[in-house]
């Protein structure tokens, strides 16, 4: 059985893209939702960040109604795939198939997070301070191309 359920928050807006088989376009919507992972480690939260796809209704739906922040719970199966780089290089790729989606929180709730802003202090040692959602800042310094199920 392949099946996995997540609950995480949107990195950013999905992007969608249309493909036409005939007189019919098909949705296909892609985004990566923030994972909080269980535990901590050294005291800060860590989270992955895990590729998702969806097609058809579930992508307009993710087009209409998902933006960054949003946080959601997706259902769906792991799909994995490999493909060569420009080099030669054999690039292997893992993603969710999202097959159900809903939002985690009421409208309510999320515009109450999104309002919230934490009182920061510096701190010499930490590179990026916490975001006020509770999920880890990516550094600008950062290629995205780099992190784990981009593609």
């Amino acid at each position: 059985m392949n099946k996995v359920i997540l609950m995480g928050r949107l990195t950013r807006d999905p992007e969608v893209r249309y493909s036409t088989s005939g007189d019919n376009q098909l949705a296909i919507a892609r985004y990566t939702l923030a994972v909080d992972r269980r535990f901590k480690r050294d005291g800060d939260q860590s989270a992955d960040f895990i590729r998702c796809v969806a097609f058809g209704k579930s992508g307009e739906f993710a087009e209409k109604y998902f933006h960054q922040g949003t946080k959601i719970v997706a259902e769906g199966r792991i799909q994995t795939g490999s493909y060569q780089d420009k080099d030669g290089k054999t690039v292997y790729t893992t993603e969710v198939v999202v097959e159900n989606q809903e939002f985690a929180e009421s409208k309510a709730t999320a515009d109450s997070n999104n309002n919230y802003q934490p009182q920061q202090q510096p701190v010499a040692s930490q590179p990026t301070a916490p975001a006020g959602d509770g999920f880890m800042n990516i550094p600008d310094s950062v290629d995205d191309s780099g992190l784990p199920f981009n593609f």
